[in-house]
């Protein structure tokens, strides 16, 4: 019998990872994350980034059938990006949904480690890779750069409410069943927002969440495709949340 013939058994995990112009990063971002066992596999959604990325992602996955590629070319922005991402990723009937940036500031070496945090109470149904609880820390910015970032996980903490220091962090571990119970599929951010969104119908839902320390360290090849305007529509989005929230739409 040939392995055509045989059924694919679903992965255990599935690594997300949306790009934009990530054509350095990406090929040896998904080796590592294939080395860490036989029942990882990866999903890359690209908004036709213009460097290509997308063609050596589908090149890859011609290749290896545990790369999947979600090429996008209409309704572009992190967050429809990210959306899209989980519902096809829950397609694939993981246990686990690693969500992750594509430029190494999220290391492949923390995976295993929110794994097993998130094995160890079936209650928790998000662990989260943290700066900002003891062990963890921001590699390679400037004092500005820290002190912004505090601010906003305070605003963050304070108007939403989560109990989660670092509310920024978009490098997750996540239980199927919690992206199911929080209607994934039905995210309306726009851009990054999609982080705060998810974390706050997290909480919202009463389950459970937890932090396990990483070293955030900024990217050594490529540009951020994050700007000003995307950060300030983000705190804006969580006005918009803690609106809903407080009116019962969320």
């Amino acid at each position: 019998m040939n392995d055509s013939s045989v059924e694919r058994r679903p992965p255990a995990v599935v690594c997300t990872i949306p790009t934009w112009n990530e054509a350095g990063n990406i090929l040896p971002l998904v080796q590592e994350l294939l080395a860490l066992g036989p029942g990882f596999e990866v999903l890359v959604i690209d908004d036709n980034s213009p460097d290509g990325t997308w063609r050596l992602v589908a090149e890859e996955a011609a290749r290896n059938p545990r790369v999947h590629l979600l090429h996008r070319t209409t309704d572009k922005g992190r967050g429809r990006a990210g959306r899209a991402g989980f519902v096809r990723a829950l397609e694939m009937q993981p246990r686990i949904v690693i969500e992750m940036d594509a430029d190494f500031s999220h290391h492949p070496r923390y995976i295993p480690t929110m794994i097993r945090a998130l094995n160890s109470d079936p209650k928790l149904g998000l662990v989260l890779g943290s700066r900002a609880i003891q062990g963890g820390r921001d590699a390679d910015r400037g004092g500005l750069r820290r002190i912004i970032t505090l601010c906003a996980n305070l605003y963050i903490r304070l108007l939403l409410g989560v109990p989660v220091r670092d509310c920024n962090s978009g490098f997750r571990a996540w239980r199927a069943s919690t992206l199911q119970a929080i209607k994934v599929d039905q995210t309306f951010s726009v851009g990054p927002a999609i982080v705060q969104e998810l974390l706050y119908k997290t909480a919202r839902a009463r389950i459970g969440i937890a932090e396990v320390p990483i070293v955030f360290e900024d990217r050594k090849v490529g540009e951020s495709s994050l700007t000003l305007r995307l950060l300030l529509q983000g705190y804006t989005t969580v006005l918009k949340l803690r609106w809903l929230g407080l009116i019962g739409r969320i």
